[in-house]
């Protein structure tokens, strides 16, 4: 192996283990689009999800506030906030997100996130949940 393909492979373990370097996940333009285009149907504050759990999705201020149970998102700790853990399907199947009862699949409400945009919200909370 040339040394010139040693360091390139050093640089990128350096890279990805030591200094983290995967890439800044912005709220306005990743996460709030997947939230509203996914969400906000049963999440604004004239909807079911509203009026059943206090979790509005109109601005980052309403996310980070939670529901009438709590907060949702504890800035640094995917796997401690529940946004994470109901979409990632992580908790008790009565609460994962999207609502997967007939109703809501009939509605086009049951779609599950993908993987991609799972890791995003993951990687968003884990750097803190800002509001960029």
């Amino acid at each position: 192996m040339t040394s010139t393909k040693l360091l390139t492979i050093g640089l990128i373990t350096l890279c990805t283990g030591l200094l983290g370097c995967e890439r800044q996940v912005s709220y306005t333009e990743d996460i709030q689009p997947m939230l509203f285009a996914s969400c906000l149907q049963c999440h604004d504050k004239n909807s079911e999800g509203y009026e059943t759990s206090g979790f509005s999705l109109d601005s980052y201020d309403t996310v980070m506030q939670g529901t009438k149970f709590g907060k949702v998102v504890v800035a640094g700790s995917s796997e401690s906030s529940t946004l994470y853990l109901v979409v990632a399907h992580k908790t008790a199947p009565e609460i994962h997100m999207p609502p997967h009862h007939e109703d809501a699949l009939a509605e086009g409400r049951g779609i599950s996130w993908t993987d991609e945009q799972i890791e995003t919200l993951k990687l968003w909370i884990d750097q803190g949940a800002l509001d960029n």
